[in-house]
């Protein structure tokens, strides 16, 4: 039996609210901590879909040094959205990422919880301001969004809209890290937040000059794997910018390159995700990584990016 941290006795029981890949790795994660689960989805395999899971998931779960089984009888899977939020100190929700939907969905369980209990929305660019515009009492309705697998990824987007509490902001920094992870508090409600915002820049780029013929899928890969990648995961973009201006810092990188960057942006491609695109691109990743399952890709990617974060503990 795994017990409670201390730290995160005042948040349990915990409700999720949708079992896709993001909501059963954050089920996963809070069975893993100690916590009692109620998984809540209306999809008639929710049984089979958990057990999937849990059968693949183990030696992640032992290589992160949490208990990979024995947390079953913490979990219920509910239908019932009454049934399933009732009693909840904490509700992680991630269903689709659909506006009207989202607005919907808080307005209706905010008519079966206590006033004081902690609503969090795993939206990746949807404003927590937008997403509790039919709420009542907007004060506790905050974006938690991690970086998926939550179950293995660190960072956390703690974002409060613009009636969240100073108290709400403080207890969900205070329940993700009870939890391990690396939570961040937004400062100001953006559109897909920061961490999104970042990778979307770079990703239209790098699929750009994939299209263009500029660099084969593969390679793009590499190249950033062996340059960028490999100094980001350790220092950032921003502290990487201080440290490559020497003794100057920063201002000497800026005034270094700074033409050459707006260069670069200036000529940096546009690329619109049309069907065209879609097909053309889609091709190009199954010519690159179809001799591999996505299951076996994600499981190497998850074992490489646990033993990168073990060496940052050091």
């Amino acid at each position: 039996m795994t017990l409670v941290h201390s730290d995160l006795q005042r948040f349990n029981p915990v409700t999720v609210i949708g079992a896709g890949t993001i909501g059963v790795s954050w089920a996963t994660l809070f069975l893993a901590h100690g916590l009692t689960v109620r998984l809540f989805d209306p999809r008639t395999d929710l049984q089979e879909v958990v057990d999937q899971y849990f059968k693949s998931i183990g030696s992640t779960l032992s290589l992160l040094g949490l208990p990979s089984s024995g947390f079953e009888s913490r979990l219920t899977l509910e239908t019932d959205l009454q049934q399933a939020v009732r009693g909840a100190a904490v509700i992680q929700e991630n269903g689709p990422e659909k506006l009207e939907l989202k607005q919907q969905l808080f307005a209706e369980i905010e008519s079966y919880i206590e006033p004081h209990t902690l609503l969090l929305s795993s939206s990746s660019t949807i404003p927590a301001s937008d997403i509790s515009a039919s709420m009542k009492n907007k004060s506790r309705m905050l974006i938690g969004h991690p970086f998926n697998p939550p179950l293995v990824m660190p960072l956390v987007e703690v974002v409060p809209g613009t009636f969240t509490s100073a108290e709400a902001v403080e207890d969900a920094l205070a329940f993700y890290k009870a939890l391990g992870k690396a939570p961040q508090h937004i400062q100001k409600e953006v559109f897909g937040f920061v961490a999104n915002r970042l990778q979307f820049a770079m990703l239209r780029e790098a699929m750009y000059l994939v299209d263009e013929g500029v660099v084969e899928m593969k390679d793009v890969d590499e190249i950033v794997k062996d340059s960028i990648g490999l100094r980001w995961a350790v220092a950032g973009p921003m502290l990487g910018m201080h440290l490559g201006g020497g003794q100057g810092g920063m201002e000497a990188f800026m005034r270094h390159l700074g033409s050459t960057m707006e260069k670069s942006w200036a000529a940096q491609g546009n690329l619109m995700m049309d069907e065209e695109t879609i097909l053309r691109l889609a091709k190009k990743s199954r010519d690159s990584y179809g001799d591999f399952t996505i299951n076996e890709l994600a499981q190497t990617r998850d074992q490489k990016q646990m033993a990168i974060l073990k060496t940052r503990t050091k």
